[in-house]
């Protein structure tokens, strides 16, 4: 398909600016934001400096879309809550959790947001 894959390292909050500078230079066609505690400590600024940077970016939840993220793709949260609470029910009966099945999830939400933020952001 001929894509080139780079991986843009942020180890703490300060980290962004150089992050969003690197993929720039590099004229990144698009972003996959990861979820990492400090990516997830400001999701507006990400978002801003997404848009900003001109750089379409898919993230891994509806959260994104929701402070101005162009699009994000995962599982649908309360399928997931509720089947793991199908499994705490079943342990509390007297399964044993070596015993049951494993799941993937089979519910994943597409989140498009008609609305991203501008570039002056």
């Amino acid at each position: 398909m001929g894509l080139q894959i780079q991986t843009l390292e942020v180890r703490n909050i300060n980290d962004l600016d150089v992050a969003f500078g690197a993929a720039t230079r590099a004229q990144a066609g698009g972003l996959i934001v990861a979820q990492t505690p400090p990516i997830n400590s400001d999701l507006k600024r990400v978002v801003n400096l997404a848009a900003k940077s001109r750089l379409p970016a898919i993230y891994a939840d509806k959260n994104w879309p929701d402070v101005g993220g162009l699009m994000s793709y995962s599982t649908n949260t309360v399928d997931v809550y509720r089947r793991a609470a199908g499994y705490v029910d079943k342990i509390l009966k007297g399964a044993k959790p070596a015993d049951l099945p494993v799941e993937q999830p089979m519910k994943f939400e597409f989140v498009i947001n008609i609305r991203p933020p501008s570039r002056s952001a």
